[in-house]
């Protein structure tokens, strides 16, 4: 039964099977958003020809859905807060669904970008509604259960979504990527159509809205979100169009945190950034969003390219990451409140710079046994870290904050995760090239391991075609292998400096049971 309505969280305490389905609803939506953020790019190439576009053009099918969920992650709390948690959650699961078939029956490029826009509007409200309804609906006790069991949809979305795509893609149509979208957001409509409490219109905020904070935050999301995604095709700073962004980016975020200290009501309120714990969390979640995709990102090409993986063996090993993932979420989520959480996060970042060590051992010849046992350490750290930051950041904010709170934390999730593919790409094609000169550099007729005689010594002569393409093939694979051993070592160093940002979080305060839940209650009402 749901109970009583809150002026400021909105959603109260909501138990028994009203519960459950209000949980099942919030994953699936969490799901469906983290899915599409990554289920699309495997079947890029069959769109391309489906769709008579080139692959510089093809790409914007990706970068439409991301730039319009960046921006329109940031309202999210002030739609809820003007028209209600409820009407906003149920409009962006219904305008998602729709948009995802829009999706799967486009005929044209043009027709294709403006889809995965409305996809990416749509999209946006999706994870931040789902957590602050989960925090909502669970007592203080059971939040750790409660984020481990959300963080699922999060972490495990963006792992599954290209090894989904694939099947999909190769069984069925790449169509079928959007068109999975149906029966869950079906489902996840009636599940909180029917059970989600509503809280009276009174409740609401009046409607300011700031619009030049807004526009100037959109500014700095699109510049920037678009230069990280072409930066690497474009040759980076070598381009006009990326030096273009990057000014624009600059600018845009230049405005918006003058006008954050100058307007009287911002259009992020001031009151989110005086929560120590939240702003630690937001760091640390940047971070963890910079290692989660662009680890899953160079795995695949690394065991396909030059592990000579097929591809769905490559999806095999790659799987048990997420298996780790959930493992250590559960049991994280039963320990948040037992132990402290900051302890848990400790071990999680232990965790993934371990598994970046194993990472930057790897060779094509390693057995799948150790490339597995690396990649479920790598998921138990993410899972160990995830949960416990969730409860953490929202420990001593504000509940009348909290939605705001959970908005900028997706969208620190959602920056990390492309500055971190970006600058992981960029290292890696960059150290290729570096490793590929440098190896080069020692062929010569002269390098006594290609003068032993015989048959090897004619086959490698750099002094013919066809020894000198041999050469170059095998100097190409050694150069590619030490360029992903670089690229998880640089991963590995970005995640040492996020242990401190375990130091500015305060120790969560230790209360218990029904007393903690009424302590929050009057704060609330």
């Amino acid at each position: 039964m749901a109970g009583p309505e809150d002026s400021k969280g909105e959603v109260m305490q909501v138990s028994g099977f009203p519960r459950m389905i209000v949980t099942i609803g919030c994953m699936i939506g969490t799901l469906m958003q983290a899915l599409d953020a990554t289920i699309a790019n495997v079947s890029l190439p069959y769109m391309q020809g489906s769709l008579s576009a080139s692959y510089d053009e093809i790409t914007w099918v990706l970068t439409s859905y991301v730039v319009a969920a960046a921006i329109m992650t940031a309202p999210v709390g002030w739609l809820a807060s003007r028209f209600g948690r409820k009407n906003v959650f149920m409009v962006s699961i219904i305008g998602f669904t729709i948009s995802s078939m829009m999706c799967g029956v486009a005929t044209s490029l043009g027709e294709m970008v403006a889809d995965r826009l409305l996809q990416g509007v749509f999209g946006a409200a999706l994870v931040p509604l789902s957590q602050s309804t989960m925090l909502d609906i669970y007592p203080v006790e059971k939040r750790g259960q409660a984020m481990a069991i959300w963080g699922i949809g999060v972490m495990i979305g963006p792992i599954l979504g290209p090894t989904l795509g694939g099947y999909l893609t190769y069984f069925y149509d790449w169509r079928y990527v959007f068109f999975v979208n149906l029966p869950f957001g079906i489902a996840a409509t009636l599940a909180l159509g029917f059970f989600m409490p509503k809280r009276g219109a009174g409740a609401r905020s009046s409607g300011h809205f700031d619009w030049i904070g807004f526009a100037v935050l959109s500014l700095f999301l699109a510049a920037l979100q678009i230069m990280l995604d072409r930066g690497e095709e474009k040759d980076w700073f070598g381009s006009t169009e990326i030096i273009t962004y990057a000014v624009l980016a600059t600018i845009g975020l230049y405005l918006f945190i003058v006008h954050m200290f100058t307007a009287d009501k911002p259009f992020i309120p001031r009151g989110v950034f005086k929560d120590r714990n939240l702003n630690a969390s937001l760091i640390a979640m940047f971070a963890v969003g910079s290692v989660l995709l662009s680890s899953s990102t160079l795995m695949p090409p690394f065991l396909e390219k030059l592990g000579n993986y097929p591809v769905e063996l490559a999806g095999l090993v790659m799987a048990p990451r997420g298996i780790g993932t959930m493992g250590a979420m559960m049991i994280a989520g039963r320990l948040t409140n037992r132990i402290d959480p900051r302890y848990l996060m400790f071990l999680g970042f232990l965790l993934l710079i371990a598994s970046f060590w194993m990472m930057m051992q790897w060779l094509p010849s390693s057995p799948q046994s150790y490339l597995i046992e690396s990649i479920i350490v790598q998921g138990a750290g993410l899972g160990f870290v995830f949960t416990p930051l969730q409860v953490v950041a929202f420990y001593t904010l504000d509940p009348a904050l909290r939605t705001q709170g959970t908005s900028l934390l997706s969208l620190m999730r959602n920056v990390g995760m492309a500055v971190g593919i970006s600058i992981t790409e960029a290292v890696q094609v960059q150290m290729s090239q570096v490793a590929h000169a440098s190896i080069s550099h020692g062929i010569t007729p002269f390098n006594r391991a290609l003068q032993v005689g015989g048959a090897i010594s004619r086959d490698l002569d750099p002094m013919t075609t066809h020894g000198a393409a041999l050469l170059n093939s095998l100097v190409e694979q050694q150069a590619q292998i030490i360029s992903y051993l670089d690229a998880f070592k640089f991963m590995l160093i970005v995640s040492v400096p996020s242990i401190f940002t375990l130091l500015l979080m305060r120790k969560p305060p230790q209360r218990e049971g029904v007393a903690a839940e009424k302590h929050e209650m009057a704060v609330m009402e």
